[in-house]
């Protein structure tokens, strides 16, 4: 340590001095910039206490306000509240309406369709996305997932293809009581050849069309095995499935698990929730449950699920309520009731 104080240039320093020039000035720094240190200290403290970053302030400040917007009473929680307030009371008008609708009735509204697909992204983001993926696309597994987990985690969303039914009312029942369709495993029921042929004229029926594969020699045995075992009980004598069942259409190009003739063949060989190890699993949740008082135990209710229905419906899927015929008929004369026939009774 030197115990000169002043550098060459005559400016004062510390007294510490390295490699024989290196020496800690004193300078201080420019008044201004003290008196902004010390006032930039002093309104942290004043604001905390307007503003409280900690919670040791329960009523959000120790004095009442000096004329600065939200002194005196603010805190975060507070500034919440009051912003979800503001939007419950824009909402509500909309919430009370949807509580005593159908689905099919919210469709038709085009005020409430239009809030319900807002507010119903916002539900599917939470609760559907992971499996069905953002908008209803699909989550695909590949590679390094097993056989049995290969394909589609859940079915897409997109499509006009649907296993119980697309109608507003179908899809409300399918998210509020869950589905678990079973398919049997064929493992000990067909032999492996069977199995191999059935599987490629399920591919040929997706890829051909039904009329086509049944004219095709080299999947005829495959065809033979499906009419003869138990493969039209559920998917019907055209291969179309059955809503009723949840069994899946066969003579089109989606598929809810691998199409491939391997993923195929896995699906044929263990079947679908059979319960065999190396079967695919493919349950949707019950997202409504009450208990013995009618008071919902799960995390959405009738509104939650009425909304998602109808945003799920709104992806462009969604199948349309079949219009009963209307038959024309002719009015019939105006006949004076005391000169009309009387029938007798049949």
């Amino acid at each position: 340590m030197s115990e000169n104080h002043d550098s060459a240039s005559g400016v004062p320093t510390s007294g510490h001095v390295w490699d024989d020039d290196l020496a800690d000035f004193v300078n201080q720094p420019p008044k201004w910039w003290m008196l902004g240190l010390t006032a930039s200290a002093i309104w942290v403290v004043v604001y905390l206490l307007m503003y409280p970053s900690v919670p040791f302030a329960t009523s959000g400040t120790f004095f009442k306000g000096i004329g600065l917007p939200g002194t005196g009473q603010w805190t975060a929680i507070k500034e919440l509240a009051t912003d979800q307030a503001e939007l419950d009371a824009v909402r509500q008008p909309f919430e009370d309406k949807i509580k005593v609708m159908t689905p099919a009735a919210i469709l038709a509204d085009d005020k409430l369709s239009e809030y319900v697909s807002r507010a119903g992204k916002v539900l599917f983001s939470d609760n559907c996305a992971a499996c069905h993926g953002q908008n209803g696309v699909g989550t695909f597994q590949s590679g390094k997932f097993a056989m049995r987990e290969q394909g589609y985690m859940a079915p897409i969303l997109l499509d006009d293809d649907w296993l119980y039914g697309g109608k507003i009312d179908d899809i409300y029942t399918s998210i509020s009581g869950g589905r678990q369709g079973v398919m049997v495993a064929h493992v000990d029921t067909l032999k492996a050849a069977e199995i191999d042929a059935v599987a490629h004229y399920v591919k040929a029926m997706s890829e051909e069309g039904k009329l086509a594969a049944d004219k095709d020699a080299t999947v005829a045995a495959g065809k033979k095995v499906f009419e003869t075992s138990d493969c039209t009980a559920c998917h019907g004598a055209d291969a179309k499935g059955m809503a009723a069942m949840g069994s899946a259409n066969l003579t089109d190009k989606v598929w809810r698990f691998d199409g491939s003739i391997a993923g195929i063949t896995q699906t044929i060989t263990y079947g679908v929730n059979s319960g065999n190890p190396e079967a695919r699993v493919a349950i949707m949740p019950v997202w409504l449950k009450k208990d013995e008082h009618g008071q919902v135990l799960s995390k959405l209710d009738e509104t939650a699920i009425k909304k998602l229905a109808v945003y799920v419906y709104k992806f462009g899927g969604g199948q349309k309520e079949v219009a009963a015929p209307v038959v024309a008929s002719v009015a019939a004369p105006v006949v004076d009731a005391a000169s009309a026939p009387v029938a007798e009774p049949k």
